[in-house]
């Protein structure tokens, strides 16, 4: 008798590389740690995975960050040295003491995402608005920090 035998190939987990060459990546990874703990804990959405664009124009950084059903009244800004901070609280469902849940995967209660921004910024000039659940900051690089064309003169 022949027997029929499914090849299925062996899936190797992808190594993880430790940039650990300054204090700031100690932290970063340290959060990075916390929130894949957490998220293995059960938790709807874990603290520090709302997702964000960060990108830079010539003379700005901009970031673009998903905050589905938040006010401007529910959100607090903060940029100190170049830690920008993002503060939002999600209202708690009403009556849900008599709820029994079978699935929770909307976002309540306070979360922070922090981040470092690659360039000094002129504080005085930032942006910040909200539409249809998008925060988008405009931050305006100081004059030190934009990019500049340098022209080469032949010799």
């Amino acid at each position: 008798m022949l027997d029929i035998v499914r090849n299925v190939p062996v899936q190797t987990m992808p190594l993880r590389s430790w940039n650990l060459s300054s204090v700031n990546d100690f932290f970063h990874e340290f959060d990075r740690l916390w929130n894949e703990v957490t998220t293995s804990l059960g938790s709807a959405w874990p603290a520090g995975v709302y997702p964000y664009d960060l990108y830079e124009t010539g003379d700005s950084l901009v970031l673009e960050m998903a905050v589905p059903g938040l006010r401007k009244d529910d959100l607090e800004v903060r940029l100190e040295g170049n830690r920008l901070t993002i503060r939002g609280t999600y209202p708690e469902a009403q009556g849900s003491d008599e709820r029994r849940y079978w699935s929770r995967g909307l976002p309540r209660g306070s979360f922070v995402q922090s981040l470092t921004l690659p360039a000094s910024v002129e504080v005085d000039k930032i942006q910040a608005t909200i539409t249809d659940g998008l925060l988008r900051l405009t931050l305006p690089k100081v004059e030190q920090a934009r990019v500049r064309k340098i022209a080469i003169s032949a010799a």
